[in-house]
């Protein structure tokens, strides 16, 4: 796990570990905002009419990081917010495990809304993290944003 705490603290990290969402999202709170907009992207038990019976996710660990470093850079460029976390978890996920964890304050709700939705948007398009998903009857590999989800 890779950690870059600036000066407002951002962070963006890669683990195997099970994800808190309370305790990834109360790490982007600070003073001056109003709003912490939350994403938590989670293990579903259908896609496209499929039933799933785990996930596995992985990760080229040191591209991805570099590029969440990106995302957050750009985020703090095109959106008035004041600081981001991106937590993605790799390994065997359950239905209903967290696999991802976007979390964006903003001394205005609106702002951090957008940001938060442009950030998994981008995430999925450009970090390269991998998902198999696995069903009785097979499996397949997953790459960004041909994912299901949106």
């Amino acid at each position: 796990m890779k950690t870059n705490d600036g000066q407002k603290n951002h962070f963006f990290e890669i683990t195997g570990e099970p994800l808190d969402v309370g305790e990834i999202a109360r790490r982007v709170v600070l003073p001056e905002c109003g709003a912490t907009v939350t994403l938590d992207g989670y293990v579903r038990k259908f896609t496209k009419g499929r039933e799933t019976d785990y996930l596995v996710y992985e990760a080229y660990e040191p591209m991805a990081l570099s590029e969440m470093e990106k995302l957050i850079d750009a985020a703090l460029e095109k959106f008035e917010i004041a600081n981001i976390g991106i937590v993605h978890r790799v390994g065997r996920l359950e239905i209903g495990e967290t696999s991802v964890v976007i979390a964006v304050s903003s001394p205005h709700r609106r702002a951090a809304f957008e940001a938060c939705e442009w950030l998994i948007k981008e995430l999925k398009r450009t970090v390269p993290i991998w998902k198999k998903e696995v069903y009785a009857d097979g499996e397949t590999w997953i790459e960004g944003d041909s994912a299901a989800f949106n």
